[in-house]
């Protein structure tokens, strides 16, 4: 049973006493430091989402951002370097980071955890497997750095919200990427501190590039913060310092830019020697979309099959889904975006558009990262007609269930009712996507590699997937030369366009 301890964060005036032990900064350096050992279902998990990171980052490898993200990379060869995504050669790491966190996020295919914030902790994998790589550590000192990175993450945003305040969440993730670099090289608690404050401080910035018609950015938003917390890192281990305290201080990041100079929060942090577990809270994703469409997705599977009336041409009159605020003003019409119902949208607005999802969910029966999105499929007149046909609305209820800390309560769906022209109706809920934990299929090793094998095809030979399995199977007893090996090399990617490097 895990003791985790509630630590108490509020503003402090820059004239009262509060000694650097009690700064949320130094208590996350103190769990990057703490040697306490990986449970066995903990290292298991690791690797899943090291092969689940590869495989979203091999379908990836083609798009835009991540071309020409790859391209700033390969303009900074480095000795020893970190490997990059798609191609040989060794790059400095914080460009290496840059680029494989951008192919890891571009789909929004990877893994997730809901709380007070929502997150991506797999992001926190690119940074430190880059520096691993690039400092000749080994797959142990790796396994250890990528655990801290999950705690943090997702200990900071089981307390903290951020959207609240439309800043986006990656200001959780510089800190816990920095922090599981500090484990990943036994740094001590000083420079782990420092690198902490800096991360933090150079990461906070707002949630437009979620809103509206979403750009690029939001793809390489996560890779920019695992870019600065690795120079953080690197600044922290020559002396250099970072402004404290950096939650709590008097112009800090809670006082200016979140709930201000009364608030306080209860952060959840393990206990001296208590196990790092925070991992399997978080879930990955059957389908490339936001991941509050996950269970939206399946009840369209289902629904299909159960109710085939619904897809005679005119059947239906409306559609409401009945959700969470979070997913109601994210992803639903109570953003108002009118552009989460533009059928010329691009692809990263298409994803944060439950009612676009389901409809095309509805008529097709299935998902697919690429077919889905098409411009082709998103300006079908059958489909645009049904998609302007559903809202979303905000149930307390399924508001409350989102936020629950009861594994077994917390629930990231909803209610769809759904009127057809004939005056019937139909009424389905979901609580949890079917590959969730409590779901219908919980995603196990299996499906992980199963996941890996169809992204990619076609884009690696067989014989370089099968070789990036074994070798990701073996993570934590990996020594420093393996290390290499958790890449991938595609068939050919296609060259980045010119910039300044």
């Amino acid at each position: 049973m895990l003791s985790m301890q509630s630590r108490t964060v509020r503003p402090r005036r820059s004239d009262e006493a509060f000694p650097r032990d009690q700064h949320l900064a130094w208590a996350i350096a103190q769990l990057a430091v703490d040697p306490v050992a990986i449970d066995d279902d903990v290292a298991a998990m690791v690797v899943n989402r090291v092969i689940d990171n590869a495989a979203v980052a091999a379908a990836s490898l083609s798009r835009p951002p991540v071309v020409a993200a790859r391209g700033q990379a390969e303009a900074h060869p480095a000795a020893p370097g970190a490997t990059v995504f798609g191609i040989e050669g060794r790059w400095s790491p914080e460009w290496a980071a840059w680029a494989n966190g951008t192919a890891v996020r571009e789909l929004d295919f990877h893994d997730t955890f809901l709380a007070a914030e929502y997150s991506h902790p797999g992001d926190n994998i690119p940074p430190v497997l880059a520096v691993a790589q690039h400092t000749g550590a080994d797959g142990a000192a790796l396994l250890r750095g990528i655990v801290t990175g999950y705690e943090v993450q997702i200990d900071l945003a089981r307390a903290i919200s951020l959207h609240r305040h439309k800043i986006d969440h990656v200001a959780h993730l510089g800190p816990s990427a920095a922090a599981g670099i500090g484990t990943l090289l036994g740094l001590p608690a000083e420079t782990i501190h420092q690198a902490v404050g800096q991360a933090l401080h150079t990461t906070t910035a707002t949630r437009q590039s979620r809103k509206g018609e979403i750009s690029t950015w939001k793809a390489s938003a996560p890779a920019f913060a695992g870019k600065a917390a690795i120079e953080a890192v690197d600044r922290a281990m020559r002396g250099q310092t970072s402004p404290a305290p950096i939650w709590e201080g008097e112009d800090g990041v809670i006082a200016q830019l979140l709930d201000g100079p009364d608030a306080s929060y209860e952060v959840p942090l393990p206990e001296a020697g208590e196990p790092k577990r925070a991992i399997l809270a978080s879930f990955t994703k059957e389908h490339s979309a936001e991941y509050q469409a996950q269970a939206w997705i399946d009840l369209a599977r289902r629904l299909r099959v159960d109710h085939p009336e619904l897809l005679e041409p005119g059947a239906v009159r409306r559609i409401v889904l009945h959700t969470s605020h979070h997913t109601h003003f994210v992803i639903g019409s109570g953003a108002n975006d009118p552009q989460k119902y533009d059928p010329a949208a691009t692809r990263e607005t298409l994803d944060h558009s439950l009612p676009y999802i389901f409809a095309v969910a509805l008529q097709d029966g299935r998902w697919d990262h690429v077919a889905s999105y098409a411009p082709d499929r998103a300006g079908r007149p059958d489909t645009v007609a049904l998609w302007r046909a559903i809202t979303t609305d905000e149930d307390p209820e399924w508001t409350r269930r989102y936020h629950s800390t009861d594994p077994a309560e917390q629930a990231f769906g909803g209610r769809a009712e759904i009127e057809l022209t004939d005056g019937r109706r139909v009424v389905a809920e979901i609580a949890v996507a079917d590959a969730h934990p409590l779901g219908a299929r919980p995603f196990a090793r299996a499906d992980y590699v199963g996941k890996f094998r169809t992204l990619a095809a076609g884009v690696l030979e067989p014989e370089e997937i099968e070789r990036f399995l074994a070798v990701a199977e073996r993570l934590p007893e990996l020594r420093p030369d393996e290390l290499t090996g958790l890449t991938i090399t595609a068939r050919s990617v296609p060259a980045a366009p010119k910039g300044l490097f």
